[in-house]
């Protein structure tokens, strides 16, 4: 399997941007290998490497739960959140060029952090999803604070209809004064989708506009579903 954290270039950056741009996201292929998603997955009872639990059902976000890491990161989840910044970092660029947002990112995620922390956003937000038979996550938008870097990335770390069914990726779309459009994204254990924070640059015919985005997963039908999310910006 190609190994996106010592060689993020494995990547067609290319391929992923000119999905990114036509559909609002992008999947990438086996990166992550099944011990890794095993590993992962393990991790989540152990509450010593998390320093926030949240149960979706008390704050009407849905059913299931998830854990935010703390730091230091596990060596994985700091390695994939460092490598897959840098070429995200050239997209988001262009995609506010676009815009006309006048927001830019720096190369390296290090200075990105930076600027996280020096605004009081100094709390780590990678974090480890865990859904079981009747669990879904309803619609949203991952903003903690000011400073938001625009793109995601979530990896599925279960095998679908072997450890789970059901629990479809599902993003919306909503431009303007048109009905919202749904993209569902069939994922396998590994892979990674690449999606929207907020909002995402479409080409009209008078130019470039912003469409609004959520995200969600459907409904669990059977068995338990794991889900790594790397967000590169911080929160308060």
């Amino acid at each position: 399997m190609p190994d996106v954290v010592d060689k993020p270039e494995n990547i067609d950056w290319d391929a992923a941007e000119t999905a990114l741009n036509s559909f609002g996201c992008a999947v990438l292929r086996n990166v992550l290998s099944r011990s890794d998603c095993q590993n992962l997955a393990d991790a989540y009872p152990d509450d010593a490497a998390f320093r926030k639990r949240i149960v979706m059902a008390r704050h009407g976000f849905g059913r299931g739960e998830y854990k935010y890491f703390s730091y230091p990161l596990p060596a994985l989840v700091a390695s994939l959140r460092q490598s897959l910044y840098e070429p995200l970092a050239l997209i988001a660029n262009r995609w506010n060029e676009q815009m006309g947002i006048e927001i830019r990112y720096p190369k390296k995620h290090w200075a990105f952090i930076e600027r996280c922390h020096a605004a009081g956003q100094d709390r780590p937000t990678p974090l480890l999803l865990e859904y079981s038979e009747g669990d879904y996550n309803c619609l949203h938008q991952d903003i903690y604070g000011v400073h938001v870097f625009p793109l995601q990335v979530a990896f599925l770390l279960k095998e679908p209809e072997k450890d789970f069914s059901g629990g479809e990726f599902v993003l919306t779309e909503q431009r303007p004064r048109m009905q919202s459009r749904v993209e569902v994204v069939p994922l396998k254990q590994g892979d990674g989708v690449i999606f929207p924070v907020s909002q995402r640059p479409v080409n009209g015919s008078r130019g470039f506009y912003r469409v609004n985005m959520r995200h969600g997963v459907s409904r669990i039908r059977s068995g338990k579903r794991h889900t790594l999310g790397i967000i590169f910006h911080d929160s308060k």
